[in-house]
């Protein structure tokens, strides 16, 4: 079995200096070289990355301390730790050593009991907070990942309430990030409202069976009672800190708002609606209108896509729409591969 030996890069503009060290060190660790400031830079960047990098200060051309600058403002190394070996010995030099990002500082002519166990140390210490970091990723992915479930299990409920299939809030979820990438937006906002649209109907659990599954027209009465859903679902979810359940709300408020102002709860227009609902508005009415319902059959494909172009600048936001027929291809695939 081979050891799995940190690498440690000794920078020092002179041979002798590196010999001395790689002396100490070697063999407890795999040890990397370097005789200028330029040079540490490269290899610092180049794979397998150092554990640690043992820098002198004083060095032609770019010194010991413009090398730490330049580690400490690049993301690919700014996580090394830096150890500064030096004859630079005044509590001035060593101040400035620290300040600038290194975690210790060891002046020649060095002890090799001193190197040892500063080495050691804080590779130990390197290692002990990657460990702690990758639990702390690991719980809160998992904590991530239970908080997913428990919106998209919330969402189907509202779905099976309304007698229609948990593949209803797949697919309308799955058209609401391939609209919002279409958009331009990042890639994290458009997997927000991937996550938070499940969510968008979950305040028909309020809403009378006898109203949802009705196979007939409502009453004016009824409808009043069915408008009521998108207040329901915001008072389910709450106020949060969360940006997904803050987001979720969002969408549960505004996906039945229409760009003319003719909407509801609150009758928003244009651009007062919020762009998560705006955009999950037209992933829904689609996904809606070629799905059966209680009170009428599934329409085709390209009934549907026509329904939602030609209420572009009424119920649909305009630059929406072009960015839904933009990318209808994919959406018609999600279409086939999660039919009913």
């Amino acid at each position: 079995m081979v050891e799995n030996k940190h690498t440690i890069l000794v920078v020092d503009d002179t041979p002798e200096n590196i010999d001395v060290l790689r002396g100490i060190l070697h063999p407890k660790y795999r040890i990397k070289a370097a005789i200028s400031g330029e040079r540490a830079l490269k290899v610092a960047r180049s794979e397998p990355q150092p554990d640690m990098i043992l820098l002198d200060v004083m060095m032609p051309g770019m010194d010991g301390y413009e090398v730490c600058r330049r580690l400490k403002q690049d993301p690919l190394t700014a996580d090394i730790p830096v150890i500064f070996v030096t004859a630079k010995d005044s509590v001035q030099d060593e101040t400035h050593g620290l300040e600038i990002g290194a975690i210790d500082y060891i002046t020649k002519p060095v002890r090799p009991a001193i190197v040892k166990i500063r080495v050691q140390t804080h590779l130990a210490l390197r290692d002990q907070t990657d460990h702690l970091e990758n639990l702390v990723q690991q719980r809160t992915s998992e904590l991530n990942q239970s908080r997913l479930e428990i919106i998209r299990r919330l969402g189907q409920a509202a779905e099976y309430k309304d007698n229609e299939t948990g593949l209803h809030i797949i697919r309308m979820s799955h058209y609401s990030k391939l609209i919002a990438s279409a958009l331009g937006k990042s890639e994290e906002w458009a997997e927000l409202i991937f996550q938070a649209a499940p969510m968008h109907d979950v305040g028909k659990i309020g809403v009378p069976d006898a109203l949802l599954q009705k196979p007939g027209k409502l009453t004016p009465e009824e409808w009043q009672t069915m408008k009521r859903h998108p207040e329901f679902g915001a008072e389910i979810i709450g106020e949060h800190q969360s940006q997904l359940l803050f987001t979720a709300r969002e969408i549960a408020l505004s996906h039945h708002e229409r760009w003319d102002g003719s909407g509801y709860p609150h009758g928003l227009t244009g651009y007062n609606i919020p762009l998560s609902g705006r955009v999950v508005a037209i992933a829904d009415v689609f996904d809606a209108l070629t799905s059966n319902r209680p009170y009428k059959d599934a329409w085709s494909n390209e009934d549907a896509i026509a329904h939602v172009q030609q209420n572009a600048g009424s119920h649909f936001d305009p630059e929406l729409v072009a960015a839904f027929t933009s990318v209808l291809p994919q959406i018609l695939e999600i279409r086939r591969k999660y039919a009913d």
